[in-house]
């Protein structure tokens, strides 16, 4: 496997020794699922590309905090990328921020949730048996404001829930996408709510927390990531 992961964003000072950056967690969570050979980290942020991604099996793009549909220079450039990516259908996979740019380039409309911040650990109707079978939900760590409205035409609904109907989408041999965060942690997802904490109000901040120390299901679908980059 020769993996490009586009990393979207930079860490806060105070856990960016601990995880490194996007990009780092989410080679660590697919090693874990079973992934083996190159893993290529590029910073958006700071302009960063590969000279080519024709020797790539696979392009991530990981969160961020910015919005998909920002004005910003850098998110308009890798806008520009993500398009280039479609048109020549390499294999893309999205994640909260990555996920809704990629929805955005496919034509769908993407935006403030009315409903509010997705946070803490949410459960999702799981759609495709077939990348998991027996599994009918998956319970992922969230942390988005903005969400894809409506399922971009061409693609397949893989996960949804009454929060968040467009939770994870994909193409066949092409696309996999997903709203929540496969790679984040108990420990990342508890301090991105504590820097949150007075936003939330207090009864909405022990609820997400408390949410945490039910588990998640990460590595189940970093496991179906590994395998759709492989077939």
């Amino acid at each position: 496997m020769k993996l490009c992961i586009l990393d979207n964003d930079f860490l806060d000072p105070a856990v960016a020794p601990t995880y490194g950056g996007y990009g780092a967690m989410f080679e660590r969570l697919l090693r874990q699922a079973g992934a083996e050979g190159t893993f290529d980290i590029f910073n958006t942020v700071r302009g960063e590309y590969p000279a080519s991604f024709a020797p790539y099996d696979a392009v991530l793009l990981t969160g961020s905090k910015a919005d998909a549909f920002s004005q910003e220079p850098w998110v308009l450039a890798l806008k520009e990328k993500v398009q280039e990516l479609l048109k020549t259908k390499k294999k893309l996979i999205g994640v909260c921020f990555g996920h809704q740019l990629i929805a955005l380039c496919l034509g769908a409309k993407v935006g403030r949730a009315p409903q509010g911040w997705g946070a803490g650990r949410m459960r999702y109707q799981w759609l495709a048996p077939e990348l998991a079978p027996g599994r009918e939900d998956v319970a992922l760590l969230a942390s988005h404001q903005d969400q894809v409205f409506e399922l971009p035409g061409g693609t397949r609904l893989l996960a949804s829930s009454d929060f968040c109907p467009v939770a994870a989408f994909g193409i066949d041999g092409q696309l996999f996408c997903v709203q929540p965060h496969p790679e984040f942690v108990e420990d990342y997802s508890a301090f991105l709510l504590n820097k949150r904490r007075a936003m939330f109000g207090e009864e909405k901040y022990q609820a997400f927390t408390q949410s945490l120390a039910k588990g998640h299901d990460g590595l189940a679908v970093a496991r179906m990531m590994v395998a759709f980059i492989n077939a």
